[in-house]
């Protein structure tokens, strides 16, 4: 087709919008013979804003109390009523104070109004009237290969607007602790960060966060990744009201589902996330999880892999539940997995094993209790117990079965003197009690890592 037949294209599109409800979406503007999609991104640029994060200079300067520009990136007003704008954790990280400059030329002082490392998200709040708003759409409904609108500052330039599709959807194993990306084409790069990923009617659907770069220098090649609004709404409302992310736990590391793991399985499937280890006493474990259990789905969304699930729990709450399904041997499950708080008790017994400042006991094949791990860091490890370890006695008391070792410990507060059999030698290991210990993932459970990114590429803020 020539250009010169473009312009009757154009027309004839028109005409059709005109005449028919069902083309009426197409984005052209017959008035200047166009397609276009101003008129649809309109009333959401003036809501994309430049974010200036300010600090201290560290050096000896005359004037080294003045606060200087540290970083910067872009952010996005949901809120216009009470100054609410949504941008990335990085983009606010070690400043002192914050600065938001409007599309209209107004330079105002924000506030910040809390900030969470495992999703990349910061919520900042200014007070200025006049203000537009981003609409939020559910970021559930999108699908592969719909238009998307990238809008930030990016390398020091004004507001600027790419146009790219959803290249694909569940993104995980980028390196941060909450992961569930949408990926774009959007031309993405540095200052970006925290402005918003829109769709073809200029709604909010992500916050750009990051980009997955080839060979040196961190520029764009087409592989943008942005925070769903589904996990931004959970976390803004936190984030605004009370200043902090609260997420619970439920003890059980995953890993990806992957073709060779399911040929292992003997699976005909190749998404999910696999249970590699439930803690004892944990939720996971009442939820009837064990080792080698495939998830497919969390609250009633498909489990991709094991961002999905870690997605799935870190916006939830503690006392939530959430409803699961997976496979067990190719049998398909159902349960309800509870959120717990973070803190959990010293001493936990589960079905098969026995949870102990840090140490997992297990009844071996000849009856004996033993170590089968210490987590690093533990009082267990601080104590020198090992894996490995033979329990002869538990303050003084033979061991028995684990229940007997838990009813022995109680809650763990006073800790105990454990008398272990390592190798041919005997030794008593004294075991500090205290405070119950945080569990150590931040999105209530842990995945294996993934394998590594091939060399040239590097995942780098946008």
């Amino acid at each position: 087709m020539t250009h010169r037949r473009l312009p009757t294209l154009i027309a004839t599109l028109a005409a059709l919008a005109a005449a028919s409800p069902t083309l009426a979406q197409i984005p052209t503007d017959a008035s200047r013979g166009v397609l276009s999609f101003a008129d649809n991104l309109e009333n959401a640029l003036p809501a994309v804003v430049s974010v200036a994060t300010l600090g201290r200079s560290a050096g000896p300067s005359s004037d080294e109390t003045e606060a200087r520009e540290i970083t910067g990136g872009s952010g996005v007003i949901i809120d216009a009523a009470r100054g609410i704008i949504v941008t990335n954790h990085h983009v606010v990280d070690r400043g002192q104070s914050f600065r938001v400059d409007l599309p209209d030329g107004r330079s105002l002082d924000a506030k910040l109004l809390g900030a969470d490392k495992a999703t990349d998200l910061a919520v900042l709040q200014i007070e200025a009237s006049g203000l537009n708003q981003v609409p939020v759409v559910d970021s559930d409904t999108l699908k592969t290969g719909d238009i998307a609108f990238a809008v930030g500052y990016p390398l020091g330039l004004d507001q600027t607007v790419t146009m790219g599709v959803i290249s694909g959807l569940g993104r995980s194993g980028l390196g941060d602790a909450v992961e569930d990306y949408i990926q774009t084409d959007a031309a993405v790069n540095s200052g970006n960060s925290g402005g918003p990923l829109l769709d073809s009617r200029g709604r909010l659907i992500g916050i750009n966060t990051s980009i997955l770069s080839g060979g040196f220098g961190g520029g764009n090649d087409g592989i943008a990744f942005a925070v769903p609004t589904n996990i931004m709404a959970v976390v803004v409302a936190q984030l605004r009201d009370t200043g902090a992310v609260v997420r619970g736990r439920t003890g059980v590391t995953v890993a990806s589902l992957n073709p060779a793991r399911a040929k292992t399985l003997d699976l005909a499937l190749a998404r999910g996330a696999v249970v590699e280890d439930v803690q004892p006493g944990s939720s996971g474990e009442r939820a009837g999880l064990r080792r080698g259990d495939v998830l497919t789905r969390v609250r009633n969304r498909p489990v991709a892999n094991a961002g999905s699930f870690l997605a799935a729990v870190g916006v939830a709450s503690p006392g939530d539940s959430l409803p699961l399904v997976y496979l067990r041997q190719g049998e398909e499950r159902r349960g309800t997995l509870a959120i717990e708080p973070q803190t959990m008790p010293t001493v936990m017994l589960g079905r098969e094993a026995l949870l102990a400042w840090g140490a997992r006991l297990r009844v071996g094949e000849d009856g004996t209790v033993t170590v089968a791990s210490v987590a690093g860091g533990s009082n267990a490890a601080t104590a020198g117990l090992t894996a490995g370890d033979v329990i002869r006695a538990v303050n003084g008391r033979a061991p028995g079965d684990l229940a007997t070792v838990a009813a022995t410990l109680g809650d763990g507060a006073a800790g105990a003197e454990i008398e272990v059999l390592r190798g041919e030698a005997i030794e008593t290991l004294a075991i500090a009690g205290g405070a119950p210990e945080a569990a150590p993932d931040p999105a209530g459970a842990r995945s294996a890592p993934p394998p590594p990114e091939p060399a040239p590429d590097s995942k780098t803020p946008a």
